[in-house]
């Protein structure tokens, strides 16, 4: 089996195991018990994490991360707690119609709260044109959400414009970045973030756990907990932290920047390989960006079939029509449906995750095995319009 879904998770990395074996296996302790050495330990292993996700976002304070079970708590958090809290300054928020659904949900339900919302276009390419967050900015406005890196078709987002726009106005601004961090250089500060998701498991972590990083600088951001009892992590998301999860989160993220540049550059290089063949197919186009997206990932449309079919006689790989999050409803791709496609080629596309464990061998092996399936599909296809009966007059 050909693993080439790793926008939708990423396997454990083993020095991440490794990292945690000991918190699963013997420091059982609960990092909020004050009393005694089991939870000191379980304490300082959860701030030794804490810091090297900190340092991986370029912030000096450990302080400013919040831990949750992931990025779709951490999105909820960031946009239906500032908003609430905030209910007597603003009640408009402004997003883009390509975010993830952790996004896009929690405005659906601010706006039955009676929030305004704004939901941005993107072009052809799949990017949010700063000047259009300027424009839907009002006095009213409280937040502006904009993902870094798009989860289906890998596009990269001008965060610090977007980020330098919502400073001079005033406006805070949050950022999505389950798939960016580890993958591209970020820097909190750079970009003009206030609020910051992330994910363990896009990065070769554990999944069930995340953070959000709200900057704790003056003036101080208020947020309406969704969760309580307890007080833990500054109280804005109470229950006992999952020790060795947390653990495996630190590691993998020091992991995923110290070999950020060279595993960009290798799988960057493989993933160009893998469209070069699929191009050679013929009616093969990609979606989204040509330049400014991820290494890693590939999401093309092919001419002359459905994807639904594609994915059922791909048995020996693993690709995918777009976010997991999403797979349980029948819709095509919001996201493909946002950058203008016809809905011929939103239903003809499939998206491809290369990542560390990805070779050169499987891209060859991955690439004829789809080329394969395409023709087939295409020959098919072909066959039952010429055995149609015509119509007569």
């Amino acid at each position: 089996m050909i693993y080439l879904d790793h926008h939708s998770t990423t396997p454990i990395d083993a020095r991440v195991i490794e990292a945690m074996r000991p918190w699963l296996e013997r420091e059982f302790g609960n990092a909020a018990s004050k009393t005694h050495a089991f939870g000191w330990r379980a304490e300082a292993a959860v701030e030794v994490a804490r810091e090297a996700i900190a340092r991986a976002i370029g912030t000096g304070d450990p302080r400013e991360l919040v831990f949750t079970s992931g990025a779709t708590e951490s999105n909820n958090l960031a946009l239906l707690g500032v908003a609430r809290a905030g209910r007597a300054r603003g009640d408009h928020v402004v997003t883009v119609a390509t975010e993830h659904a952790s996004v896009l949900e929690p405005c659906e339900q601010l706006t039955r709260e009676g929030f305004r919302t704004t939901v941005l276009p993107v072009d052809r390419d799949g990017l949010v044109d700063p000047d259009a967050v300027a424009a839907a900015i009002d006095a009213r406005t409280l937040l502006v959400s904009v993902m870094a890196a798009n989860n289906e078709i890998g596009v990269l987002q001008p965060i610090a414009a977007i980020g330098a726009l919502c400073r001079a106005r005033g406006v805070l601004f949050h950022c999505d970045a389950a798939q960016a961090i580890g993958k591209i250089p970020f820097d909190v500060a750079a970009a003009g973030v206030d609020l910051l998701s992330l994910t363990a498991h896009k990065l070769y972590g554990p999944k069930g756990v995340g953070a959000l990083w709200v900057r704790a600088s003056r003036p101080r951001i208020r947020i309406e907990p969704l969760l309580f009892g307890g007080g833990h992590e500054q109280g804005l998301r109470p229950g006992t932290l999952p020790v060795p999860l947390v653990v495996g989160f630190g590691r993998a993220v020091e992991i995923a920047v110290a070999e950020r540049e060279t595993e960009s550059t290798r799988v960057g290089a493989l993933r160009d390989r893998l469209f070069a063949r699929l191009v050679a197919v013929g009616g093969v186009t990609c979606n989204g960006h040509p330049t400014a997206r991820l290494a890693g990932n590939l999401n093309v449309a092919i001419e002359g079939i459905e994807a639904d079919p594609l994915l059922v006689a791909l048995r020996d790989v693993a690709v995918s029509t777009g976010s997991a999050c999403a797979s349980a409803k029948p819709e095509p791709s919001h996201v493909l449906r946002a950058l203008g496609l016809p809905e011929a080629a939103v239903r003809a596309s499939i998206r491809m995750g290369l990542g560390r464990g990805t070779t050169e061998a499987e891209v060859d092996a991955a690439a004829a095995r789809i080329a394969e399936e395409i023709c087939a599909l295409r020959s098919a296809r072909s066959a039952a319009t010429v055995g149609r009966p015509s119509k007569t007059h």
